[in-house]
């Protein structure tokens, strides 16, 4: 199992949140793609950073946005639709709508709408 499974989502979320503000982004944009992506609601996804859910468990709750297999692309030289674990393909889903949203992309490209 690799070790990003059992790390908990809030030891990784303040580093999104830095990502995004540094780049002109706000947290609440980057809560938006998240639960645009998990499903969660505001509380959720609240109650899921405040108990230090690991990604294993977290995306284990979510229920994945219909349209999150267009999400494509590279994300650190792996391209996205080729991760074979469903997880690390969540996890890298994931990292690839922070990198959208701190490049400067518009929500509603990001948000596949």
């Amino acid at each position: 199992m690799h070790r990003i499974f059992t790390t908990p989502v809030s030891s990784v979320y303040p580093l999104y949140v830095t990502k995004v503000e540094r780049k002109g982004r706000t947290k609440d944009e980057l809560d938006e793609v998240v639960r645009w992506l998990t499903g969660f609601d505001d509380a959720e996804l609240a109650r899921h950073l405040s108990a230090d859910t690991t990604f294993l468990d977290f995306f284990e709750a979510a229920q994945l946005n219909p349209n999150a297999p267009l999400i494509t692309g590279s994300v650190c030289g792996v391209r996205v639709e080729s991760v074979e674990d469903p997880l690390m393909q969540n996890i890298r889903r994931l990292d690839k709508l922070v990198d959208e949203l701190a490049k400067g992309r518009p929500m509603a490209k990001i948000l596949r709408a």
